[in-house]
């Protein structure tokens, strides 16, 4: 059946006209906003080639909606499918995960040893990105400390992940403290002789 200009631009203006509403279906499908989009391109790109089975005068959004649920569907079978094929080897090959989170708690042990000062230091310089000068301001303390805090926080971290200062006899969780730059007594363990 041949189609005239005017419907085939009333159909490219729904289309347009409906896009804002297919992603925010998309999204509420897929939870992802790149699978969304990819999600609302393909239902747009089959409607453009399946554009002679609309009827004009008929529901515009309900007939694009379908075909996006449609694809959806399809697009979890095709997934399905290729998860149903993965190589067992693959799988089996995977390292596991246990160390990390090993070591992961032996430096979270490890960082709480040090001093409060050292930790806030090492925190503010190294997670935050702050410079030297932002701590001090922040801390109210001179920049050649902040220095000195973070410098003698990494020995320390060195020392008990190394596991020299591993709570032996000769190494207390006070000396720790002194030389990642605190003060012995806050916090710190009696030395055990």
């Amino acid at each position: 059946m041949p189609v005239n200009q005017t419907e085939i631009d009333t159909f490219n203006e729904s289309l347009k006209a409906t896009l804002p509403r297919l992603r925010v279906y998309a999204l509420s499908l897929t939870h992802n906003r790149d699978r969304a989009e990819n999600l609302v391109q393909q239902a747009s790109l089959n409607a453009l080639v399946g554009r002679e089975s609309f009827r004009p005068g008929t529901n515009f959004g309900a007939w694009i909606f379908r075909i996006q649920r449609n694809e959806f569907i399809t697009q979890l079978r095709r997934e399905q499918r290729l998860a149903k094929t993965v190589d067992a080897d693959t799988v089996l090959a995977t390292p596991p995960a246990q160390e990390n989170r090993l070591i992961l708690c032996d430096f979270m042990t490890a960082f709480r040893r040090l001093s409060r000062g050292s930790r806030q230091a090492l925190l503010l310089a190294k997670v935050a990105g702050y410079s030297y000068e932002e701590i001090a301001r922040h801390a109210g303390i001179a920049e050649g400390t902040v220095k000195s805090r973070i410098g003698r926080g990494r020995e320390a971290l060195e020392r008990l992940l190394a596991g020299d200062a591993r709570g032996s006899a000769s190494r207390s969780t006070k000396t720790v403290r002194r030389e990642a730059g605190g003060s012995p007594s806050v916090g710190g363990a009696a030395p055990s002789r």
